[in-house]
């Protein structure tokens, strides 16, 4: 069937009616720079921007678009793009293909057709360069969607607004709140995690230990490099380390002998450490965590990691946090993709023992949790992400489109083991 398209130019994007029958059709602009990944692109192009896709010349290069829909029928898409010359391009939905002809150097909206689909969920728009008579196949700024398929609960990036199509493609990040009595005076937490083989993606950060005042868990950084990580927020509230008074400074009493120590920024600012660590996915990992007040309006933050290569605790670091007087609160676990590139891709962690030891040397099993989200989830962008437990483990998985969801503040219990973590705590490093 034959629509004319209505455009009109609102700040970067444009807005779409489609007419069809009798009526007309819900209709929605699909931004490419918050929703769309490359695959075999050049390690050293920047093709996905907040613009959309640009500098596209290898014909090697597809991008992935995602959107989630709640009902099946007719889903009619156009694209708009510009090119140097003229180029073909095709795209594909189920594998199902459709062929565009792209001519000139202006942005115009192009039809590519219409695709029934009978599945709801999560649905992976394709597009490939066939032909080019220019340098460039094609910038490409957004899709235009409509059909019966889309109505006011299809989940996309919608805007850049709060530099979304950044976090968009990041994508959701997911939390364990593990329940305890405020009444404990906790000076220790104790969690073992564990990637399963093949879950362990590039741009995956595994918290262990969170708690008020910091962060404590593994990372993967590339394909080379792996990190276990230690930070503790200052009380000075800055994104700029150099802007925090030094009397709120973290100060570093002593750290483990391959182990970084600096500053850190742009999410809080604090004192942060990091130990370069070839992990393994398929191991179980055990991190251990002490605060304790110092007396003098300071609360001192001491990590270690269990090294089941090495058999024993290694020192992360020390850190002294000014105007602090508390033992350890809030304890929670989180995943995170940080790598916008790989927000595409699923990734799994295994959270098997937590345990809290008081200030008399109690230790307190933490057997139950609450499963939360962060913002690019509570505000609809992102669906993909979930919770639960697993063979006595709880367990979270975010990214990757997959179509499963876990509702806010779910409770999960996982079996206790109801044996205590078996280390002499006076003797680590």
């Amino acid at each position: 069937m034959k629509y004319t398209a209505l455009l009109f130019t609102c700040s970067l994007l444009f807005c779409v009616a489609v007419k069809a029958g009798n009526g007309i059709d819900t209709a929605i602009v699909l931004p490419l720079g918050g929703n769309t990944w490359a695959v075999n692109a050049p390690s050293n192009a920047n093709m996905i921007t907040n613009a959309g896709i640009e500098n596209w010349v290898s014909k090697e290069t597809q991008f992935n678009t995602y959107l989630r829909i709640n009902k099946s029928g007719v889903l009619k898409l156009a694209i708009k793009a510009r090119t140097d010359n003229e180029s073909k391009l095709q795209i594909g939905i189920n594998g199902e293909l459709k062929i565009v002809m792209i001519k000139g150097h202006n942005f115009q909206l192009y039809e590519a057709g219409e695709w029934k689909l009978k599945d709801t969920g999560y649905i992976k728009i394709t597009l490939q360069g066939l032909t080019k008579s220019g340098e460039h196949f094609a910038d490409v700024s957004d899709y235009a969607i409509s059909g019966t398929v889309i109505n006011a609960e299809t989940v996309y990036t919608k805007n850049n607004e709060g530099k979304f199509f950044y976090w968009g493609r990041r994508g959701p990040s997911v939390h364990l709140n593990y329940a305890f009595a405020d009444s404990v005076k906790a000076q220790w937490f104790y969690n073992e995690v564990t990637f399963p083989k093949g879950e362990d993606v590039i741009g995956t950060y595994a918290m262990a230990c969170g708690f008020g005042q910091g962060y404590f868990g593994m990372q993967v950084n590339s394909e080379t490099e792996r990190r276990i990580l230690f930070s503790v927020w200052s009380p000075f509230t800055t994104n700029d380390p150099k802007n925090i008074p030094a009397d709120e400074r973290i100060v570093l009493l002593k750290k483990g002998a391959e182990v970084n120590a600096q500053d850190f920024g742009n999410e809080g600012s604090g004192g942060q450490s990091f130990m370069p660590y070839n992990w393994k996915a398929g191991t179980t990992y055990k991190f251990l965590l002490k605060g304790e007040p110092d007396g003098q309006n300071n609360t001192i933050y001491t990590a270690y990691f269990f090294s089941p290569e090495k058999n024993e605790w290694l020192l992360m670091a020390s850190f002294k946090r000014p105007k602090t007087n508390t033992y350890l609160k809030r304890f929670h676990s989180f995943l995170e993709n940080f790598n916008p590139n790989q927000g595409d891709k699923a990734r799994k962690v295994l959270y098997g023992n937590q345990w809290i030891c008081d200030n008399n040397g109690k230790w307190i099993e933490l057997n139950k949790a609450s499963f939360t989200y962060d913002n690019t989830a509570r505000i609809g962008y992102r669906m993909d992400y979930t919770g639960g437990t697993e063979k006595g483990q709880f367990f979270l998985k975010n990214c990757g489109f997959f179509n499963k969801y876990t509702t806010y503040k779910t409770l999960f219990e996982r079996p206790a083991k109801q044996v205590a973590p078996a280390i002499d705590l006076n003797k680590l490093p």
